[in-house]
């Protein structure tokens, strides 16, 4: 929830991905708050008003998790809303040409994403293909999995393009970018 908390401040996508791990986590765990109390709830470094809060925040997220059937796979609702926002941004970025880097970046990446989608046939969205392969990638990580040197090529300018991504979604929240005149 703190992690949670300063990242959604600091960088849209870096908590997005977070949200995705505690997901993975709350299930690693079985949806049991009290696993998750005894394991990593009551051992983190806070007062026992914060701990409270956390307990609650995982609870919630536990609740979510069942009334939106994810249980096993997929992402809660409040997950899914942060990449439509981000692909609506995203196309409105394309669209208006305000940040011209961005936009070349984004073409740079393009073979990348569309090689991505058509490995794995699917029909998300170009922003939401690059948070599966992000997070995939982490995942292989975690694991200490072999990756290859194209695919950490693909991973470097994929990020670099969600860096981008991130600063001008606190742009936009910010109201520092506008585009009411496009």
């Amino acid at each position: 929830m703190y992690i949670a908390k300063k990242l959604k401040k600091g960088n849209i996508c870096e908590y997005l991905l977070y949200m995705w791990q505690v997901e993975d986590l709350i299930r690693a765990f079985g949806l049991n708050i009290d696993l998750l109390n005894e394991r990593i709830i009551s051992s983190y470094p806070v007062s026992d008003d914060e701990r409270k809060s956390l307990y609650e925040w995982y609870e919630s997220l536990i609740e979510m998790m069942r009334l939106e059937n994810v249980q096993t796979e997929g992402h809660l609702q409040l997950n899914k809303n942060i990449i439509i926002e981000l692909d609506e941004l995203h196309g409105l970025l394309l669209k208006s040409g305000q940040d011209a880097g961005y936009n070349a970046k984004f073409y740079h990446v393009v073979p990348f994403i569309n090689q991505l989608r058509n490995h794995s046939n699917t029909e998300l969205s170009d922003v939401e293909v690059c948070f599966n392969f992000q997070y995939g990638i982490m995942m292989l990580r975690m694991k200490k999995a072999e990756i290859t040197p194209e695919t950490l090529q693909a991973q470097t300018e994929i990020s670099k393009f969600m860096v981008l991504l991130a600063r001008n979604y606190q742009l936009y929240k910010s109201g520092e970018l506008d585009f009411e005149d496009d």
